[in-house]
């Protein structure tokens, strides 16, 4: 039941934002269906978006394949919106600063979409984050090309539909790896750091032990990898028992080699003392 609740509160009509032109009679047919806007949550999960080109808050060029190398979280809003886009993005600020707290302010990036096109344009968007106080280096805006749009929200698996008071669209944030392939869905209006922050720690660690076998990377994993949650503060902190788990595990594994290595030297002199 709990599921079903956050669910539930990702398709919130957006009531207090600005309306598009649509027909009274429209109000009832104007609504995504659950059931189907999960399912395309989900089956995007995979996927590889593709790499169309948007426009920053400052009216440049840029496209997804310019975030790769880190983690990226991305999220759809509209600049119209005056309470649900503005309230989920005020929530995932507080998630991201708390991540970026313990995981470090460089080990992944935030990017939210403006799809309501051709209203999203750059300078709405520059103003929709100003409004929000967001002024993270990691944190772009995005504005793409209007025929782009649907293709673009596909690859997301992300729906929406004018409505008399807004858009009913699909509350989500998106976590794509390094190599920008869409790992992880999180559904709902909360983007609570618990959530957002499990499958971000993951990849952060996974992707500091690619290419590379760097002492420090190796212990900025265990320190990333040894972080909790801690649902009392909605911060992250240092979980002393994983650092020893995973000292536990180090010293069984260093164990099983030096009995292996040992056995293996015992038996080759054992063999040499054998008669011709």
């Amino acid at each position: 039941m709990r599921g079903w609740r956050r669910f539930a509160a990702a398709l919130l009509p957006l009531t207090a934002c600005a309306p598009p032109a649509l027909a009274a009679g429209d109000i009832e047919r104007a609504s995504l269906d659950r059931e189907a806007v999960l399912a395309a949550s989900s089956a995007a999960v995979g996927n590889v978006p593709g790499d169309y080109p948007m426009r920053d808050r400052q009216g440049r060029e840029v496209r997804l394949s310019d975030f790769r190398g880190q983690p990226l979280l991305v999220n759809f809003i509209f600049t119209a919106c005056f309470e649900v886009c503005p309230n989920s993005t005020a929530a995932l600020r507080k998630s991201v600063d708390a991540m970026r707290r313990r995981f470090g302010s460089n080990q992944f990036r935030v990017v939210s979409i403006g799809f309501d096109q051709p209203t999203d344009t750059p300078a709405a968007l520059r103003s929709f984050a100003a409004q929000r106080r967001i002024s993270d280096t990691n944190w772009e805006f995005l504005s793409p090309r209007g025929e782009d749009v649907p293709a673009l929200a596909r690859d997301f698996g992300f729906q929406y539909l004018a409505t008399p008071t807004g858009f009913d669209h699909t509350l989500q944030v998106s976590i794509l790896d390094a190599q920008g392939r869409l790992r992880r869905q999180v559904v709902g209006d909360a983007f609570s750091a618990d959530l957002l922050g499990e499958p971000l720690r993951q990849l952060i660690a996974g992707r500091l032990v690619g290419d590379s076998v760097r002492l420090t990377d190796l212990i900025e994993r265990v320190r990333i990898l040894c972080s909790v949650y801690d649902p009392a503060t909605g911060e992250y902190r240092v979980s002393y028992a994983r650092y020893f788990e995973i000292a536990g595990g180090i010293t069984f594994v260093a164990g099983m080699l030096w009995f292996a290595l040992n056995e293996w030297r015992i038996s080759r002199a054992a063999r040499r003392q054998l008669p011709n």
